[in-house]
């Protein structure tokens, strides 16, 4: 390594690459809570005789196949996705969290096993994990939510163990054994808040990889069922008018891409500060 590199200043976000994410999860924040503050019309009213109409006019992002407006499809369909997505991390960190502390915790031979079982489960992609849960629990949204969940469960769970094992043989929890204090006490107080600290991190970037999986499930019609608005299932009606409505298919596809970005972006500003490193 050169002495120029080693002297180069450390790389600065600009802010505005912060800023813009932070704003326009804060409008799908919005888009979810309350989606009437950001359109009036409704994302399930058909017009034949408006179907398939370009951007401009009444409807800003076109109509879709029956005359339904996109714009309300896309602010609707954020609660569908977001929730979908939400759901299945926050199921996959609780399920992560005590299947990693029962990893680092536990026996040798328990430890072995649950430690083997999470390396075969990350050898496969999530999709596809999850697609062969749904496959065998049946289509719908809470098994769309299981299903996503029990995919990306391993990829916490390691993390998890590896922090426990670290925490475990810390001077603190030593002296609280030493002490005579129960083990369950020495775990919830000493072992679990010590060993949370690079989730939010996980579970920002997660919910990404979340929300991507939960939408091509429903591409594939496992997810919410037509007529609901959900970014996935407009990606799948859509895919027959490419040709003559691009934007019918563009817009939801936009949505999925840009919240998935800037969760990532969030997330890698989540994982500097977490590392000490300077923004």
């Amino acid at each position: 390594m050169s002495a120029l590199t080693r002297n180069a200043p450390p790389l600065r976000i600009p802010p505005v690459a912060v800023l813009l994410p932070v704003a326009f999860l804060a409008l799908l924040g919005v888009a979810v809570a309350a989606p009437g503050l950001l359109t009036a019309a409704d994302p399930l009213a058909a017009d034949p005789l408006a179907a398939l109409a370009p951007p401009g006019g009444a409807h800003w992002l076109g109509t879709d196949h029956l005359g339904r407006d996109v714009l309300a499809r896309v602010v609707h369909g954020a609660r569908h996705s977001i929730s979908i997505g939400v759901a299945a991390t926050a199921l996959a960190v609780t399920g992560g969290v005590l299947l990693g502390l029962a990893a680092g915790l536990s026996p040798r031979w328990l430890e072995e096993t649950l430690t083997r079982a999470f390396d075969v489960l990350s050898t496969l992609p999530e999709l596809l994990l999850a697609l062969l849960v749904v496959a065998i629990i049946g289509p719908g949204t809470g098994n769309v939510i299981l299903a996503i969940a029990v995919a990306q469960i391993p990829n916490y769970a390691r993390v998890i163990r590896a922090q426990t094992f670290v925490v475990r043989r810390s001077g603190y929890v030593e002296q609280a054994v030493t002490f005579g204090r129960p083990r369950a006490a020495i775990i919830a107080g000493h072992v679990l808040p010590n060993v949370l600290g690079p989730i939010p991190v996980l579970a920002t970037i997660g919910l990404g990889t979340a929300i991507i999986a939960g939408s091509g499930l429903s591409f594939l019609g496992m997810g919410p069922q037509p007529p609901a608005a959900e970014w996935g299932a407009m990606l799948s009606e859509a895919r027959n008018y490419l040709r003559v409505a691009w934007w019918e298919a563009v817009f939801p596809g936009l949505a999925i891409t840009l919240t998935v970005v800037c969760l990532t972006v969030a997330g890698r500003r989540l994982q500097r500060r977490f590392e000490g490193r300077t923004p």
